[in-house]
């Protein structure tokens, strides 16, 4: 079953939400960048609260994305190949944030390691870290359906 509202009022409040928590998990993240690249092979320790928060974003963001696809039909509230490319370019900067946050944390901090953590603390951020970049990619395609919705139809050239 989809869901058609005559406004696009469900598919706005999904939009909303994953915005909302992709701006949570990047606000949310970005101390722990800071730390990992100011601190380079040094052992970061992250809160619980943050943990949990990080996990609730990602949790909020996909359930939201996977509602979406499901049931509700992309709405574009207007047609402008000018807006269209705003939005495809807010996409690829959405997960820009994303892939530069594993890079520091896989390319820059895991070699550098002087002692191993436990497998199971390993495992749980690899998921983590995994669950979120995944996160990101979702929005970042969200977005560029979009903008594929809201680009104007091509005139013959």
């Amino acid at each position: 079953m989809v869901v058609r509202p005559r406004d696009g009022t469900v598919y706005a409040i999904l939009l909303a939400a994953q915005t909302l928590a992709v701006g949570f998990l990047l606000w949310t993240v970005f101390p722990i960048f800071y730390s990992v690249v100011t601190h380079l092979g040094e052992r970061q320790d992250v809160s619980w609260s943050s943990l949990l928060g990080l996990a609730a974003g990602t949790v909020l963001l996909q359930a939201c994305y996977w509602a979406r696809i499901r049931w509700v039909t992309v709405r574009a509230p207007c047609h402008s190949l000018f807006v269209a490319h705003l939005v495809f370019f807010s996409a690829r900067l959405s997960f820009l944030f994303g892939g530069a946050f594993f890079s520091a944390i896989f390319f820059r901090h895991l070699p550098a390691l002087g002692s191993v953590p436990p497998f199971w603390e390993i495992f749980i951020r690899a998921i983590s870290i995994g669950a979120m970049l995944f996160g990101l990619f979702c929005y970042s395609l969200e977005l560029e359906r979009l903008g594929r919705a809201i680009e104007e139809p091509t005139l013959p050239v």
